[in-house]
């Protein structure tokens, strides 16, 4: 007799909101507003409303879909076990009907609504991130957010793309930038959540390579990143204000960067420099593009 798989009751609609990361959804969205608020011409009200929101659910899509696509890991790491998916509250199918259904709408309505080109970046980040980084990536290679990076960074070009319908050199900085910014912001991350990801086979670098290599790559990928951050100032394509932003901000993160990879210690403290890092570098982040909307704005 062939097993009867028990149903799940419906999901509440607090499981499908869980289901599209509304933390990560939050950065997404808020550097892809910031984008569209750094263009050089102005956004329609309801054009620029439209477009946030095909970025947001666009986002959750992709959310949903990694949620959908990782939920064996999900169950094994602490971090992620209250999940919809690993804790029960939900059906595997019903979230990726939901992903699917929500990425596709997300298109549609940016293509419809504001332009293609925006259309075409926007599908582009959502299949990098599942296909690329969850599907392909993140379970076969400690590189996988080196690459992977790139889903996160798209945002600011969507939304440069949403209120000019074409794409710039500052737009490209900023994809740049926030690329470079993700390795050293997930590694912190991933040094002090070393034992969850080896106990659900993820390769992230502390995994496979150690701490001290992790550490020495997150100072290194600091020095690129900090240049870029500081670019568009001596380019000519930002202010003073967003200049001496950058300038100050990235050299207190390349301060904490360098106590990280200088850290020899394994004590088990409640301020660990990794932490900080970690911490402030998703700080740095929201006032670096809110400094560039001063700057625009302004200046």
């Amino acid at each position: 007799m062939t097993p009867v798989t028990p149903l799940l009751p419906p999901a509440h609609w607090r499981d499908f909101l869980a289901l599209t990361k509304p933390r990560v959804m939050t950065l997404v969205v808020f550097t892809g507003l910031c984008g569209m608020l750094a263009a050089p011409v102005g956004v329609h009200p309801v054009i620029g409303f439209t477009a946030i929101l095909c970025i947001a659910l666009g986002a959750g899509a992709a959310g949903a879909l990694n949620q959908w696509y990782e939920s064996d890991i999900d169950a094994v790491m602490r971090r992620t076990q209250k999940r919809p998916l690993p804790d029960g509250r939900m059906d595997r199918q019903a979230a990726l009907h939901f992903g699917v259904g929500l990425g596709a709408f997300s298109v549609l309505f940016m293509g419809f609504a504001v332009n293609a080109v925006a259309a075409a970046i926007l599908t582009v980040s959502i299949l990098f991130y599942v296909l690329v980084y969850t599907v392909w990536l993140k379970r076969r290679t400690p590189q996988n957010i080196v690459i992977g990076g790139a889903a996160g960074a798209f945002p600011p070009l969507i939304g440069w793309a949403a209120a000019t319908g074409d794409i710039a050199l500052l737009p490209v900085l900023l994809f740049l930038f926030v690329f470079l910014w993700t390795p050293p912001h997930f590694w912190a991350l991933a040094l002090f959540m070393k034992s969850d990801y080896a106990a659900a086979g993820v390769p992230m670098l502390p995994v496979v390579s150690g701490e001290r290599t992790t550490r020495t790559q997150i100072g290194l990928y600091t020095i690129p990143m900090a240049a870029v951050a500081i670019l568009p100032w001596p380019l000519g394509l930002t202010g003073a204000i967003y200049g001496i932003a950058a300038v100050l901000l990235t050299g207190w993160f390349a301060l904490l960067a360098v106590r990280v990879a200088k850290r020899t210690t394994h004590a088990d403290d409640a301020m660990k420099p990794e932490k900080a890092l970690f911490k402030y570098s998703i700080l740095y982040l929201f006032v670096m593009f809110g400094a560039l909307v001063v700057d625009r704005w302004f200046a």
